[in-house]
């Protein structure tokens, strides 16, 4: 049975003790209705938990979440799926800036765009691989400090060259694929494009095809088409910056 919590006029704190309280108790699925702002919603919430938003949600939704999948129906505010572990995050809109900031594993999906610094500092942490896929744009320093993990940037509906400043801004691991091209100029020191093919192509299949199930479009047409993809220039691509004596 469906536990719905009406989060209208309740700040994030009891909010999310009543979250925390349901889950405890047993609930594995929850709705919340009206949520307007509301912060931290899921913060650090374990386990096969479902857990419904609609409205529109504040600030680190998902923070630390290890397990649990989440819908957001609306627009999701900044840093979304921050620090998160595993699970799944899936935004029917657009969200803020750094999506996924520092996330170590799981799966972010967002329907249309993003912010600014999206994927920065996410990491692969021990056998856990985070996972970011964008449908619409993404702003400038996409995989700013990125140290693992891939980021899938679709861009639906657009057919002009990635062109936002400072892509993959200080990377070191980790990959982003951008569907279609991508302007030199737009390449951060320490970010090279690199070969794409059938292997590649193998292995964001399931991203796409996810997302397409989420967000009811084809995935055919979007895996037909050509990708850039961007990762560091070597292991250690900004070794020569330091100097030891």
């Amino acid at each position: 049975m469906v536990m719905r919590i009406d989060a209208t006029d309740l700040h994030y704190t009891p909010l999310n003790r009543q979250v925390r309280e349901a889950v405890a108790a047993g609930e594995d699925e929850i709705v919340l209705e009206h949520v307007l702002g509301q912060r931290f919603i899921a913060d650090g919430l374990v386990g096969e938990v479902t857990l419904t938003v609609n409205g529109v949600p504040g600030g680190d939704i998902g923070m630390f979440m290890r397990g649990p999948t989440v819908f957001v129906h609306g627009n999701a505010d900044h840093a979304p799926g921050n620090t998160m572990e595993a699970g799944r995050l899936v935004i029917h809109g657009s969200a803020g800036d750094a999506v996924a900031h520092s996330m170590r594993g799981g799966m972010v999906f967002v329907r249309d765009d993003i912010g600014y610094r999206g994927g920065i500092h996410m990491k692969a942490y021990n056998a856990r691989h985070p996972y970011l896929v964008v449908g619409g744009e993404a702003r400038a320093f996409l995989g700013e400090y990125m140290a693992g993990g891939t980021i899938l940037l679709l861009r639906r509906g657009s057919k002009e060259p990635f062109a936002e400043r400072g892509l993959a801004s200080g990377i070191h691991g980790g990959e982003i694929y951008v569907r279609g091209e991508v302007d030199d100029r737009c390449l951060a020191v320490g970010a090279v494009k690199k070969p794409f093919g059938e292997e590649e192509r193998t292995r964001i299949r399931p991203l796409v095809e996810e997302y397409c199930r989420h967000f009811g479009c084809d995935a055919a047409s979007l895996l037909a088409d050509e990708y850039t993809r961007i990762g560091p220039a070597s292991a250690r691509p900004f070794a020569g910056k330091y100097t030891w004596e």
